[in-house]
């Protein structure tokens, strides 16, 4: 079994917290290790791997679990207008030591999904110079009753409209998470396959180098023999320096980006991790990218998480446009209570007969400017947010088009592209015989070898930016990680 060595980003830690990353970079090692290996023995990191890894472990991903918890919490806060309150109150006045009153009043309210609230309250009152209103038998006196409103709070009142727009909100934070993990699955594969182009781009440059070399030693040695003059070794030596300045700027390419893709690997107790040198990436030219026919992607655009933001959005301010247009009416609240000495059952009998008390209160202000103003500015938003939506239709079905006919247009430079280095390798090896038949020259082996190796270097950003196109299709779409 070939162990794979995981490194942490502080190099200059503690021996426990450095024993403390190692044990924590097992579970990491582990998983690298199940992804499997090449025929050469090197660790590969594919691309499925990765994106569930930053799925599941990457800070972005559990902020989005976090938004769907904001809107958790924020549903329960307008539920709770609706829990039964318990209150009291006790007044008392004593003076020249005359008990003046001792009032002691005390009940529950029930509010409903209805917009009733129902009331029980006990009131016991003694005193001499009570108020005669206030007067209750010795033992107390129970109400048991319900207010209602005929007119402003019927259909809807400001804690139906509260919990109405709550569970509108909760339900945008799902498309939050998606929205925010979409962004996230389209960074994560730019640097991955950032990371596997430069990796190829290194291969292409050393590979020069070595051939470079070896055409090196090989003049170098026919000018020991006098076959060839000194100045064709000079030549050779300087192709050999050039490349090599070419391969330490990929090299230097290939550490930057891998520096970029660490930054998406988190293990699963949030401490960013680094890979070990010897885990590569898998081939630009692995797996044929399974692009959704654009009709079947034109039929889920409808459900982007910008779209259906948008929707709750809308939403929100329909339920807030209600609220406003039942603010133009007058409040008028009815109140009705039973009035009893004891917790028996009440004796049926007509509303307004005995043992009662009802009462009802009507109020409207004269002009309703502030009202029809407040109704006025709810519309406005509600017609910028359509607005808005209708363009984002027309933009994300525009962004759609683009990304996936880029993604045809790659696919025919690609075959291109393959024929254009088929023919370049034909050119080197006819030019290799013939300078063996003394008919060409260095200068124009190199000047083949060059053309060839620039156009690997561009074969591999054709491919990179495929499997790059094929999720900027996706998420043009409205989709992300495992949709």
């Amino acid at each position: 079994m070939t162990k794979l060595n995981s490194k942490v980003l502080t190099q200059s830690e503690p021996s426990n917290q450095r024993t403390r990353f190692q044990k924590k970079s097992v579970l990491f090692v582990f998983f690298l290790f199940l992804i499997g290996t090449s025929a050469f023995g090197q660790e590969t990191l594919t691309y499925s791997d990765f994106l569930v890894w930053v799925r599941d472990y990457h800070p972005l991903a559990k902020q989005g679990d976090l938004t769907l918890e904001l809107g958790r919490q924020e549903l329960r806060m307008a539920r709770g207008g609706f829990d039964p309150i318990l209150f009291g109150d006790q007044n008392e006045k004593k003076y020249n030591n005359t008990p003046y009153y001792n009032k002691r009043e005390g009940g529950i309210v029930l509010p409903t999904m209805a917009g009733v609230e129902f009331k029980g309250v006990f009131e016991q009152n003694t005193g001499t110079y009570l108020n005669s209103e206030n007067t209750v038998p010795q033992n107390g006196l129970l109400a048991a009753g319900a207010s209602v409103n005929l007119g402003e709070g019927l259909f809807i009142d400001r804690r139906r409209a509260a919990l109405r727009q709550a569970q509108v909100y909760a339900n945008a934070t799902e498309e939050e998470r998606r929205f925010l993990l979409n962004n996230l699955y389209l960074d994560a594969t730019f640097a991955y396959w950032d990371w596997a182009k430069a990796y190829a781009d290194l291969a292409v440059f050393q590979e020069g180098v070595t051939l470079a070399q070896i055409r090196f030693e090989g003049i170098k040695s026919s000018f020991e023999f006098g076959d060839l003059p000194a100045i064709d070794t000079v030549e050779a030596y300087t192709q050999v320096l050039n490349r090599i300045i070419r391969l330490q700027n990929a090299e230097n390419t290939f550490f930057a980006k891998t520096q970029e893709l660490n930054v998406f690997l988190w293990d699963e107790e949030e401490n960013p991790i680094f890979l070990n040198p010897d885990i590569l990436p898998m081939s630009l030219t692995a797996g044929t990218p399974d692009v959704v026919d654009i009709a079947e992607l034109r039929d889920v655009l409808p459900g982007h998480p910008e779209l259906r933001l948008l929707d709750y959005d809308l939403e929100f301010l329909d339920i807030d446009r209600r609220w406003k247009a039942e603010q133009l009416k007058p409040i008028v609240k009815v109140n009705y209570n039973f009035l009893s000495e004891t917790v028996s059952p009440l004796e049926t009998g007509p509303f307004f007969e005995n043992d009662y008390k009802w009462g009802i209160s009507i109020s409207t202000p004269l002009f309703l400017r502030r009202e029809r103003g407040a109704l006025g500015v709810t519309r406005a938003k509600i017609n910028m947010t359509q607005y808005k939506r209708d363009l984002s239709v027309q933009k994300l079905m525009a962004s759609l088009e683009k990304e996936y006919n880029s993604f045809l247009v790659l696919g025919r430079q690609q075959v291109t592209f393959d024929s254009n280095i088929q023919g370049l390798q034909r050119l080197l090896e006819g030019e290799r015989i013939r300078f063996e038949q003394g008919e060409s020259s260095l200068f124009l082996i190199n000047a083949r070898e060059v053309a060839l190796f620039d156009a690997l270097v561009v074969l591999n950003s054709i491919n990179a930016d495929r499997k790059i196109a094929i999720s900027k299709v996706r998420v043009a779409a409205g989709l992300g990680f495992e949709e």
